[in-house]
């Protein structure tokens, strides 16, 4: 197989093609970004995406960039590349930073389009072409796609009937303000136009999409929904319990905390104080008063452990490391 070097420098150490030259694509309209760390569950998300329907029609390529220290991945990557027909590029990126990752990809696309898959997801047959579908229609410059947990039959009843794992926007006041990474499709010349990148000091707290996404927002950025765009993520034993949900959530309620805290001054960051913490309290006594409903019980508290990092960004406390 005849490798082919990326241009220009991607802040990583190696882009490589993994495709014969003949066969490349030279101005793809989407590029698909899936960000790896030391999982093997990559191939099975690059079937996903080989396997699209209609993906013929659209001119696309893959990229993946690898966080890990080493690129022990690139042979497996370049053997599902190779078996799948993939017109793909590896980049090493490391280490251990999700933030150099996905802007090592940002540096690498070069199609009007760029999606983002996590490396331990299944897109559906219809994922790409129906955010892409999405985004011409309402004419967004983000489309997200839900993100279904898939549980084990060990994890406990609660956290299924609950649901506690699945990602959907939230809407305010009828619109989605912020997005995540782990399915969805951006207009690349926004990101340009707005010289967005992720930020590096938030690639190990986490919340580093909620913030470029908010950002995209700030520059006029506008973000739909694309109910069918599903993409399933298997979770993982050791992160389907309740501590594991309330530092999740109180690292999610840090990255809005550091939001108000730049927007908020003063009185109105007081106020912001107040009102979080009276969230907190509220959602507390929810949680005694339904202790016996234990599925209603942990939602409230999950609720209250967010208003509580509010709080603690709202008052300088630095994002916890989460990954």
């Amino acid at each position: 197989m005849n490798f082919e070097r990326g241009s220009g420098d991607l802040t990583a150490t190696e882009a490589v093609s993994l495709r014969p030259r003949e066969t490349l694509v030279r101005s793809p309209a989407i590029d698909i970004c899936i960000c790896t760390y030391k999982r093997t569950d990559v191939v099975e998300t690059l079937r996903t995406v080989a396997e699209q329907e209609g993906a013929a029609e659209i001119k696309h390529r893959v990229i993946v960039a690898d966080n890990a220290e080493r690129t022990d991945a690139r042979p497996m990557i370049a053997e599902a590349a190779r078996k799948l027909g993939l017109d793909l590029i590896y980049i090493h990126a490391p280490v251990k930073n999700i933030s150099i990752a996905r802007n090592a990809c940002l540096e690498a696309a070069m199609g009007e389009w760029i999606a983002f898959l996590d490396d331990d997801e299944l897109a559906t047959p219809h994922w790409l072409r129906t955010l892409m579908n999405e985004a011409i229609n309402g004419d967004w410059d983000a489309v997200l796609g839900p993100v279904q947990a898939v549980y084990p039959e060990s994890v406990p009843r609660w956290i299924k009937h609950g649901d506690f794992h699945s990602t959907r926007p939230v809407y305010i006041h009828g619109r989605i303000e912020t997005g995540y990474t782990g399915n969805v499709l951006v207009r690349r010349a926004l990101i340009e136009r707005a010289n967005l990148r992720f930020r590096t000091e938030l690639g190990r707290s986490g919340g580093e999409d909620v913030d470029f996404f908010y950002r995209l927002r700030d520059a006029g950025g506008r973000i739909g929904f694309a109910a069918d765009a599903v993409a399933y993520e298997a979770v993982p034993e050791l992160r389907a319990n309740l501590p594991w949900l309330l530092r999740r959530s109180f690292r999610a309620g840090q990255t809005h905390g550091a939001r108000l805290s730049v927007r908020a001054r003063g009185a109105a960051r007081a106020f912001e104080m107040t009102k979080a913490s009276a969230k907190a309290v509220i959602c507390a006594l929810g949680a005694i008063a339904y202790v016996p409903a234990v599925t209603r019980r942990n939602r409230y508290l999950t609720r209250a452990a967010l208003h509580c990092g509010v709080v603690a960004r709202l008052f300088g406390l630095s994002e916890i490391t989460f990954y």
